[in-house]
């Protein structure tokens, strides 16, 4: 017996009849011969970490544009926080760690550079529209690898373009992923939003305080908490009604008092032209692109080449360009 059978063997002995079994939903686009050592979710898991579009992740704008200072969460600490919520959450329900896990780990693979606001802005440009939930999908399966995508099996798959708030996943651990992500970014853009002085911690409402706690550990674990009491034994995800409305209207608070601040739109309303600059540039110049999206614009047309191209960009990455193209430099330091 191999490790990877006997891994089998063990989990299905101790996983929850409503868990993703190892052998479930695992198609793939193309046939692997089976790994002796991990089972399909586990290597997808491995495919993720190691791929081009997870590394980027880290110079990736989660709620701060262009923050000074090393301790704000950037798209990779934000999908690693999702990670840890989701794999706890999936432990004590005893549901399909590794399952959990590769889609944690991939969910927020499509997002653009700059957030949100890079989304809203791709919305607008690409000719068949924008959303990073179905980005992410695309990456794995179109962008990743030279064009050959990660083939990674059906239930990561849909995990990942089902995880946003009105997605409909077929497993519980992607219903996992899609609540740990708002656990995960409703808690610590209250950390960050400290961090960077716009909002002081006694403007945060304390009757939600009151319900989900008055620290940053201590939110997370009332939600956790909370999750697994009203899903265990259940097949369903779900909180409570009264944390989970307390958390969504933290969210709503963050929305009307964080997001829309004068200090955080100014910086967007750059990142927005910076955008618009890079995805008309390379309309009208594709041969100036990477080859892999060059090739891309010859199958697919120009702008859905240019679209993916600008998505997959790092905010570092995407000044810099603008930078190249768009802004003087004296001639002798050309």
């Amino acid at each position: 017996m191999t490790v990877r059978e006997s891994t089998m063997q063990w989990h299905s002995q101790i996983y929850s009849p409503y868990a993703c079994g190892d052998g479930q939903l695992t198609q793939r686009d193309r046939p692997l011969e089976p790994c002796p050592l991990r089972t399909d979710f586990q290597r997808d898991r491995d495919r993720i970490l190691h791929s081009k579009s997870f590394r980027r992740m880290k110079h990736k704008t989660q709620c701060f544009l262009a923050p000074e200072g090393d301790h704000f969460r950037t798209r990779l600490t934000h999908t690693l926080e999702v990670a840890q919520i989701a794999r706890t959450a999936a432990r004590a329900l005893r549901l399909n760690e590794d399952l959990t896990e590769a889609i944690a780990l991939g969910h927020d693979l499509g997002h653009t550079p700059f957030g949100h606001m890079g989304e809203r802005i791709l919305d607008q440009l690409c000719p068949e529209g924008f959303h990073h939930a179905e980005q992410s999908l695309r990456v794995v399966e179109r962008l990743e690898n030279d064009g050959q995508g990660l083939n990674l099996t059906l239930a990561v798959r849909d995990g990942i373009r089902e995880h946003t708030s009105k997605g409909r996943p077929r497993t519980l651990e992607g219903a996992i992923v899609s609540l740990s992500d708002r656990i995960a970014y409703v808690n610590h853009d209250i950390d960050d939003a400290m961090r960077a002085g716009v909002l002081r911690e006694e403007e945060l409402p304390r009757p939600l305080l009151d319900i989900l706690g008055h620290s940053h550990g201590a939110r997370i674990d009332t939600m956790i908490t909370d999750l697994y009491e009203n899903s265990r034994d259940r097949g369903e995800i779900r909180m409570s009604e009264r944390v989970y409305t307390a958390m969504m209207d933290l969210r709503a608070f963050l929305f009307a008092q964080v997001y829309t601040r004068h200090e955080v739109t100014v910086q967007e309303e750059k990142a927005d032209f910076l955008l618009r600059s890079l995805f008309s540039y390379y309309e009208a110049h594709p041969e100036e692109m990477p080859e892999e999206y060059r090739a891309c614009a010859a199958r697919e047309g120009v702008r859905r080449a240019v679209c993916d191209y600008v998505a997959g960009m790092t905010d570092n990455y995407a000044v810099r360009r603008f930078e190249e193209l768009f802004i003087p430099v004296h001639i002798g330091s050309v």
